[in-house]
Protein backbone atom coordinates (compact mmCIF):
# COMPACT_ATOMS: atom_id res chain seq x y z
CA UNK A 1 0.00 0.00 0.00
CA UNK A 2 0.72 3.27 -0.22
CA UNK A 3 0.20 6.39 1.18
CA UNK A 4 1.40 9.69 2.29
CA UNK A 5 3.05 10.83 5.57
CA UNK A 6 0.79 12.69 7.98
CA UNK A 7 3.33 14.25 10.33
CA UNK A 8 6.47 13.54 12.48
CA UNK A 9 6.88 10.80 15.08
CA UNK A 10 9.45 13.12 17.17
CA UNK A 11 6.95 14.59 19.45
CA UNK A 12 6.66 15.22 23.42
CA UNK A 13 3.68 14.04 24.95
CA UNK A 14 2.04 17.45 24.59
CA UNK A 15 2.65 17.97 21.78
CA UNK A 16 1.51 14.67 20.71
CA UNK A 17 -1.72 15.87 22.78
CA UNK A 18 -2.15 18.67 20.46
CA UNK A 19 -1.88 16.93 17.45
CA UNK A 20 -4.74 15.06 18.18
CA UNK A 21 -6.43 17.53 18.92
CA UNK A 22 -6.32 19.45 15.71
CA UNK A 23 -5.72 15.93 13.69
CA UNK A 24 -10.02 15.30 14.81
CA UNK A 25 -10.93 18.34 13.05
CA UNK A 26 -10.01 15.84 10.14
CA UNK A 27 -11.95 12.91 10.71
CA UNK A 28 -15.15 12.06 8.70
CA UNK A 29 -17.29 10.20 10.86
CA UNK A 30 -20.09 8.89 7.95
CA UNK A 31 -20.09 6.30 5.67
CA UNK A 32 -20.76 2.58 4.88
CA UNK A 33 -18.97 -0.47 3.82
CA UNK A 34 -20.68 -2.57 0.62
CA UNK A 35 -20.15 -5.79 -0.23
CA UNK A 36 -17.53 -6.64 2.30
CA UNK A 37 -14.87 -8.86 0.86
CA UNK A 38 -11.40 -8.10 2.10
CA UNK A 39 -11.26 -6.93 6.16
CA UNK A 40 -7.77 -6.27 8.16
CA UNK A 41 -7.22 -6.96 11.49
CA UNK A 42 -4.15 -4.95 13.63
CA UNK A 43 -2.52 -5.22 16.64
CA UNK A 44 0.77 -4.78 18.30
CA UNK A 45 2.46 -7.24 21.22
CA UNK A 46 5.68 -5.41 23.03
CA UNK A 47 8.96 -7.81 22.86
CA UNK A 48 12.35 -7.58 24.40
CA UNK A 49 10.99 -6.53 28.05
CA UNK A 50 8.44 -3.42 25.93
CA UNK A 51 11.58 -1.85 24.37
CA UNK A 52 10.55 -3.04 20.80
CA UNK A 53 7.29 -3.29 19.01
CA UNK A 54 5.83 -6.24 16.85
CA UNK A 55 3.12 -5.20 14.57
CA UNK A 56 0.87 -7.75 12.39
CA UNK A 57 -1.52 -6.75 9.94
CA UNK A 58 -3.95 -9.93 8.54
CA UNK A 59 -6.27 -9.44 5.49
CA UNK A 60 -9.54 -12.05 5.54
CA UNK A 61 -12.11 -13.45 3.55
CA UNK A 62 -15.08 -12.39 4.33
CA UNK A 63 -17.26 -13.94 4.35
CA UNK A 64 -15.00 -17.85 5.09
CA UNK A 65 -12.10 -15.70 7.00
CA UNK A 66 -9.45 -16.75 4.32
CA UNK A 67 -6.02 -15.55 5.32
CA UNK A 68 -5.15 -13.22 1.65
CA UNK A 69 -2.01 -11.75 3.25
CA UNK A 70 -0.17 -11.31 6.31
CA UNK A 71 2.29 -8.67 7.36
CA UNK A 72 4.55 -8.01 10.17
CA UNK A 73 7.31 -6.08 11.27
CA UNK A 74 9.23 -5.25 13.90
CA UNK A 75 10.34 -1.83 15.35
CA UNK A 76 11.96 -0.14 17.97
CA UNK A 77 9.52 1.75 20.78
CA UNK A 78 10.45 5.41 20.82
CA UNK A 79 7.35 6.78 22.90
CA UNK A 80 6.62 6.33 26.45
CA UNK A 81 3.25 4.12 27.82
CA UNK A 82 0.62 6.84 28.49
CA UNK A 83 -3.06 6.12 28.50
CA UNK A 84 -4.58 8.07 25.84
CA UNK A 85 -1.51 8.14 23.87
CA UNK A 86 -1.38 4.50 22.59
CA UNK A 87 -0.96 5.77 18.97
CA UNK A 88 2.36 7.20 19.37
CA UNK A 89 3.89 4.13 20.32
CA UNK A 90 2.01 1.30 18.37
CA UNK A 91 1.22 3.06 14.91
CA UNK A 92 4.88 3.67 13.59
CA UNK A 93 5.26 -0.33 13.37
CA UNK A 94 1.73 -0.73 11.70
CA UNK A 95 2.05 1.83 8.93
CA UNK A 96 5.44 -0.16 8.11
CA UNK A 97 3.42 -3.49 7.88
CA UNK A 98 0.63 -1.33 6.11
CA UNK A 99 3.52 -0.07 3.28
CA UNK A 100 4.21 -3.85 2.50
CA UNK A 101 0.73 -5.10 1.93
CA UNK A 102 0.08 -5.65 -1.68
CA UNK A 103 -3.81 -6.34 -0.76
CA UNK A 104 -5.76 -2.70 -0.35
CA UNK A 105 -8.27 -3.51 2.34
CA UNK A 106 -11.94 -2.26 2.28
CA UNK A 107 -11.99 -1.46 5.86
CA UNK A 108 -9.44 -1.73 9.04
CA UNK A 109 -10.35 -3.27 12.53
CA UNK A 110 -8.00 -1.92 15.46
CA UNK A 111 -7.30 -3.48 18.32
CA UNK A 112 -7.93 -0.23 20.39
CA UNK A 113 -9.86 2.94 20.10
CA UNK A 114 -12.09 4.71 17.79
CA UNK A 115 -13.34 8.29 18.61
CA UNK A 116 -14.12 6.55 21.91
CA UNK A 117 -11.05 8.62 23.41
CA UNK A 118 -11.00 11.76 25.47
CA UNK A 119 -9.57 13.96 22.47
CA UNK A 120 -11.62 11.98 19.98
CA UNK A 121 -8.27 10.41 18.54
CA UNK A 122 -7.65 6.64 19.30
CA UNK A 123 -5.33 4.61 17.37
CA UNK A 124 -7.91 3.52 15.00
CA UNK A 125 -9.26 7.09 14.23
CA UNK A 126 -5.15 8.17 14.22
CA UNK A 127 -4.60 5.13 11.36
CA UNK A 128 -7.51 5.86 9.64
CA UNK A 129 -5.95 9.73 8.40
CA UNK A 130 -2.62 7.73 7.74
CA UNK A 131 -3.89 5.27 5.57
CA UNK A 132 -7.15 7.32 4.17
CA UNK A 133 -9.21 4.44 4.50
CA UNK A 134 -12.26 3.53 6.72
CA UNK A 135 -10.85 1.87 10.25
CA UNK A 136 -12.66 1.01 13.67
CA UNK A 137 -11.87 0.87 16.59
CA UNK A 138 -12.14 -2.80 18.01
CA UNK A 139 -10.98 -2.27 21.87
CA UNK A 140 -11.07 -5.08 24.92
CA UNK A 141 -11.36 -2.34 27.59
CA UNK A 142 -12.83 0.93 28.21
CA UNK A 143 -10.77 3.77 27.98
CA UNK A 144 -13.34 7.00 28.18
CA UNK A 145 -16.92 7.21 28.19
CA UNK A 146 -19.65 5.73 30.41
CA UNK A 147 -22.45 3.36 29.53
CA UNK A 148 -25.02 0.73 31.05
CA UNK A 149 -24.88 -2.67 31.65
CA UNK A 150 -25.00 -4.99 28.94
CA UNK A 151 -26.93 -8.12 29.08
CA UNK A 152 -25.20 -11.20 29.34
CA UNK A 153 -25.97 -12.53 25.52
CA UNK A 154 -24.31 -12.55 22.57
CA UNK A 155 -25.03 -9.78 20.76
CA UNK A 156 -26.11 -7.33 22.93
CA UNK A 157 -25.54 -3.86 22.53
CA UNK A 158 -25.85 -0.21 24.36
CA UNK A 159 -24.09 3.29 23.65
CA UNK A 160 -20.96 3.97 25.05
CA UNK A 161 -21.73 7.97 25.89
CA UNK A 162 -19.75 10.78 26.66
CA UNK A 163 -22.48 12.96 28.31
CA UNK A 164 -25.10 13.88 25.53
CA UNK A 165 -22.46 12.72 22.84
CA UNK A 166 -22.12 9.10 21.88
CA UNK A 167 -18.81 7.90 21.13
CA UNK A 168 -19.18 4.41 20.57
CA UNK A 169 -21.48 1.21 21.86
CA UNK A 170 -20.46 -1.69 24.33
CA UNK A 171 -20.98 -4.82 22.63
CA UNK A 172 -21.18 -8.43 24.03
CA UNK A 173 -20.21 -10.52 21.40
CA UNK A 174 -20.07 -13.54 23.79
CA UNK A 175 -22.18 -14.85 26.48
CA UNK A 176 -20.13 -14.93 29.66
CA UNK A 177 -17.00 -12.64 28.56
CA UNK A 178 -16.12 -9.29 29.01
CA UNK A 179 -17.81 -6.93 26.36
CA UNK A 180 -16.09 -4.89 23.18
CA UNK A 181 -15.73 -1.09 22.92
CA UNK A 182 -16.46 -0.26 19.34
CA UNK A 183 -15.96 2.85 17.97
CA UNK A 184 -16.11 4.77 14.34
CA UNK A 185 -12.10 5.35 13.78
CA UNK A 186 -12.42 7.05 10.07
CA UNK A 187 -14.43 7.15 6.66
CA UNK A 188 -17.20 5.05 8.32
CA UNK A 189 -19.95 5.81 10.51
CA UNK A 190 -21.27 4.38 14.07
CA UNK A 191 -23.82 1.59 12.82
CA UNK A 192 -21.51 1.00 10.29
CA UNK A 193 -18.66 0.11 12.37
CA UNK A 194 -21.17 -2.12 14.35
CA UNK A 195 -22.47 -3.85 11.61
CA UNK A 196 -18.67 -4.85 10.14
CA UNK A 197 -17.71 -6.05 13.70
CA UNK A 198 -20.74 -8.09 13.80
CA UNK A 199 -20.00 -9.63 10.11
CA UNK A 200 -16.19 -10.90 11.59
CA UNK A 201 -17.85 -12.56 14.51
CA UNK A 202 -17.46 -16.49 14.52
CA UNK A 203 -18.05 -17.59 17.66
CA UNK A 204 -14.97 -15.87 19.66
CA UNK A 205 -14.77 -12.92 22.03
CA UNK A 206 -12.99 -11.28 18.98
CA UNK A 207 -13.99 -10.82 15.52
CA UNK A 208 -11.59 -12.77 13.36
CA UNK A 209 -9.77 -10.06 11.89
CA UNK A 210 -8.02 -8.56 15.21
CA UNK A 211 -8.46 -12.09 16.85
CA UNK A 212 -5.96 -13.73 14.07
CA UNK A 213 -3.70 -10.43 14.49
CA UNK A 214 -3.70 -10.73 18.59
CA UNK A 215 -2.31 -14.34 18.17
CA UNK A 216 0.19 -13.75 15.24
CA UNK A 217 1.74 -10.78 17.09
CA UNK A 218 2.20 -12.92 20.49
CA UNK A 219 3.23 -16.17 18.75
CA UNK A 220 5.65 -14.97 16.17
CA UNK A 221 7.06 -12.09 19.01
CA UNK A 222 9.85 -14.50 19.99
CA UNK A 223 12.99 -14.37 17.71
CA UNK A 224 11.70 -12.19 14.86
CA UNK A 225 14.68 -9.77 14.42
CA UNK A 226 13.30 -8.36 10.84
CA UNK A 227 10.09 -7.42 9.04
CA UNK A 228 8.22 -10.27 7.32
CA UNK A 229 5.42 -10.37 4.48
CA UNK A 230 3.54 -13.60 3.67
CA UNK A 231 1.08 -13.88 0.98
CA UNK A 232 -0.85 -17.01 1.79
Amino acid sequence: MRFDALHKWTLTPSEAMALQRQLRERLVLDGAVDSLEQVAGADVAFVDGGQAAHGVVVVLSVPGFHIVELVEDIRPVTFPYIPGLLSFRESPVLLACFERLRARPQVVLVDGQGIAHPRRLGIASHLGLWLDLPTVGVAKSRLFGAHPEVPDRAGAVVPLTDGAEQIGVVLRSRPGTQPLYVSPGHRIGMDAALRVVQACLAGYRLPEPTRLADQYSKKRSSGLGESQAVLL
